[in-house]
């Protein structure tokens, strides 16, 4: 049985993930810093244009479907034919349900982390959108009076900057929404989702390029003093010492493999390396491109209805990207070494930090608690 303690920590991770969404949240609702605008800069004077994807339907494709692919995926193809048959029934419902759970970790804390860093930088920003003035609303009279600077008076005297006090739309909301142009919330909580559903779907499928693995002297394996009765295919750690399952190890020994295939001479390495990997089959290209092009879709349309520039696209994107990326890889391991698992757990001791000269988050006392981890070593005691 799992440690108590090593389910708290798991616990605060999700508090930690909430805290995040919830700050994002608040801070939606703090007045932005409004830069000062032309009345005759067309770049901003265009209509509003009712959105065609709202912020429901962002939230429902980024997020909903999203967790619910996951969750198919999972049910469905994890942990694969061949480590379900190594498998008990409790021991593999453990396993569906620990990727399942990190999964929808890493896809929360992807939304979460560009939630929080695209609200709080249309604040810090106020750049306004282009339908700017129409949110607005003027006050043509009142221009002098606003004024904050313009050498062009002479041409026109509404060529000037104006702050938004000139703004008269009675909902605050709509006037305050004019001046959160940059960073694109919609790109950025689109990229962080489905690019993120994107790194899953390839890690779960093997959807990678090829590429030729690191050839070492020694296996590692094979210096590892590992229990054959105590190897199992779960995500977490023994009490002893962590193992490998038996589809990690021989998948790791014939990808290392480093004699040539029987029927070809040792002195043809070219033939040799190309037959270490192969090209995955082109029909899995499209589990990889649809959560992408859904992306590109959803930032298309924040440019074509007025509600963002392209830079301001870019710079949601790249939030998006940057954050899909980081929590994938905090969750998984890298697409083309981990063969689609996601990386085990913490060891108990170890559940909340480390302090300094601790390598990593692992360590011999293992995941179970702390009494049948102590019955487990008298069991085993020599007499």
């Amino acid at each position: 049985m799992m440690s108590k303690r090593l389910i708290a920590s798991y616990v605060l991770d999700w508090v930690v993930i909430i805290a995040i969404v919830a700050i994002g949240g608040g801070i939606n609702w703090v007045e932005p810093y409004r830069r000062p605008f032309s009345l005759v800069d067309l770049s901003i004077s265009y209509p509003i244009v009712t959105e065609t994807v709202s912020t429901g339907i962002l939230v429902g494709i980024s997020l909903g479907a999203s967790a619910v692919i996951i969750l198919l995926v999972v049910a469905i193809a994890v942990p694969g034919p061949r480590g379900s048959r190594d498998l008990s029934r409790s021991k593999l419902w453990m396993r569906k349900f620990w990727e399942l759970e990190k999964g929808w970790a890493g896809l929360a804390l992807s939304l979460a982390i560009a939630f929080l860093f695209t609200q709080g930088l249309k604040l810090l920003f106020g750049k306004p959108r282009p339908s700017c003035i129409a949110r607005c609303m003027p006050d043509m009279s009142k221009i002098e009076q606003y004024t904050v600077g313009g050498y062009a008076t002479g041409l026109s005297p509404e060529w000037v900057l104006v702050g938004a006090g000139i703004c008269t739309n009675p909902d605050t909301h709509i006037t305050n929404d004019g001046f959160k142009s940059f960073p694109s919330g919609h790109a950025s909580f689109s990229w962080s989702g489905l690019l993120y559903l994107c790194f899953f779907l390839c890690s779960k499928f093997a959807i990678r390029i090829p590429y030729l693995p690191i050839q070492g002297s020694q296996d590692p394996l094979e210096h590892r003093q590992t229990q054959p009765q105590d190897r199992e295919m779960l995500p977490l750690h023994n009490d002893d010492t962590r193992t490998e399952s038996n589809h990690t190890e021989s998948s790791y020994k014939a990808l290392h493999a480093s004699s040539p295939p029987p029927s070809q001479p040792a002195h043809s390495p070219g033939f040799d390396m190309r037959n270490l990997a192969a090209s995955p089959p082109n029909h899995l290209i499209i589990i990889a491109i649809l959560p992408v092009a859904v992306a590109m879709y959803i930032c298309s349309t924040r440019y074509a209805e007025f509600y963002h520039f392209g830079f301001d696209l870019l710079g949601g994107s790249f939030i998006g990207i940057l954050s899909a990326w980081f929590s994938f890889r905090w969750y998984h391991l890298p697409i083309g070494r981990g063969s689609g698992w996601a990386w085990g757990a913490r060891s108990r001791d170890r559940a909340f930090g480390i302090g300094v000269g601790v390598g990593n988050y692992v360590g011999d006392e293992g995941w179970k608690a702390a009494k049948e981890g102590r019955r487990r070593h008298e069991q085993e005691a020599p007499v």
